[in-house]
């Protein structure tokens, strides 16, 4: 597995997550590896209650985090979906109480506050696409496959796929995807919205954190308020829709962010934010 030293964690990040690899390559960005590549990362119990505690964290005490890159180790899998393996011979209410965390695990995803952006750097299986869809956009590379395979086993997507998907693709095509499991190429995922972007195995890392560089030196504040505004506000009416914006918009003003992004206008220079 990959360790991660003190020194390599940003500031208020957990320490501790045994399948989940961190590390900053740049200022304020963390990237968050799943972190099981004999398995194809496979989603288990320990992995549901770590992603959990990431998001979690990253939700109450950010520290420094301004962006997170979420990708996965090996380069085969980003993530093949839930491990069967530790599922086989489980009791129906062991199921179901490891599903509540993996529910709880994919709920903190989607509300966390930090822009999460997938570098999916393989095929991406039923949990692992509800993850890549859970995130706030995806870059992927030419080879690599999708697909929400469950109702193939006797299960259903239960990780947001059944919502997430449709308001991605568009409900036919999602009833398509969900109801005969097969995959669809990266090619087709970037065509209907997916992915945001296809890129070289080699060059799929850089391209995010290059996108991640550039969110990261936003000012933060205004960064996590646009992001809910989206988020929140894709669910409300388009009246109430603004009316949440405004909110959002006017938190920002009495902000030192604010005053220091329109003082460096003026002045000529780069902007220095404190997310304050």
């Amino acid at each position: 597995m990959l360790q991660t030293s003190p020194k390599d964690m940003p500031m208020d990040t957990p320490p501790q997550l045994d399948t989940i690899a961190l590390e900053t390559p740049a200022p304020h960005v963390l990237v968050a590896r799943l972190n099981r590549p004999e398995v194809s990362n496979a989603l288990n119990t320990q992995m549901g209650r770590d992603l959990l505690t990431l998001w979690t964290h990253l939700t109450a005490e950010p520290g420094e985090t301004r962006c997170v890159i979420f990708t996965g180790t090996g380069g085969r899998a980003f993530c093949g979906g839930g491990d069967l393996k530790e599922r086989n011979g489980m009791t129906d209410a062991q199921w179901i109480a490891q599903h509540e965390i993996f529910e709880r695990a994919f709920w903190a995803q989607m509300d966390c506050p930090i822009p999460i952006i997938a570098a999916v750097n393989g095929h991406a299986y039923a949990g692992g696409l509800e993850m890549v869809l859970a995130s706030d956009f995806a870059y992927g590379q030419p080879g690599t496959r999708f697909a929400l395979t469950e109702v193939t086993i006797g299960i259903m997507p239960g990780a947001g796929g059944t919502m997430t998907l449709p308001r991605t693709v568009g409900e036919r095509r999602a009833k398509e995807i969900i109801l005969t499991g097969k995959p669809v190429t990266a090619e087709q995922a970037l065509e209907w919205g997916i992915l945001n972007a296809l890129h070289p195995a080699e060059a799929l890392f850089d391209a995010a954190l290059e996108t991640a560089r550039t969110i990261a030196g936003n000012a933060p504040l205004s960064v996590r308020q646009a992001k809910k505004s989206i988020h929140f506000g894709m669910q409300m009416d388009l009246r109430t829709g603004l009316r949440f914006e405004v909110e959002a918009y006017n938190r920002l003003v009495p902000t030192e962010d604010r005053r220091e992004g329109i003082a460096s206008f003026n002045e000529k220079r780069r902007p220095v934010f404190k997310g304050r």
